[in-house]
């Protein structure tokens, strides 16, 4: 997995941990932090953003796991 991908699939996590507090207690971590104001809730939509293009660059890890098994076999020694 390169740098990219850690980094988005960590982004990711944040949001679904984020999406999960709005869920059951309706707190926005993110506004909570970067703030919900009119200045800084322009840094929380960055955040917000951000979080989404991640989702995006993490969709090939769905596909990723079946090709690194494959790599990962060992050849068959019983014939």
């Amino acid at each position: 997995m390169s740098a990219l991908q850690r980094i988005a699939l960590l982004l990711v996590i944040i949001g679904a941990i984020n999406w999960g507090l709005i869920g059951l207690f309706q707190f926005d971590l993110v506004a909570a932090i970067f703030g919900g104001g009119e200045q800084s809730g322009a840094f929380a939509r960055i955040i917000y953003t951000l979080v989404g293009i991640s989702g995006l660059v993490t969709l090939s890890l769905l596909f990723k796991p079946s090709e690194e098994l494959a790599d990962r076999r060992e050849p068959r020694t019983d014939r």
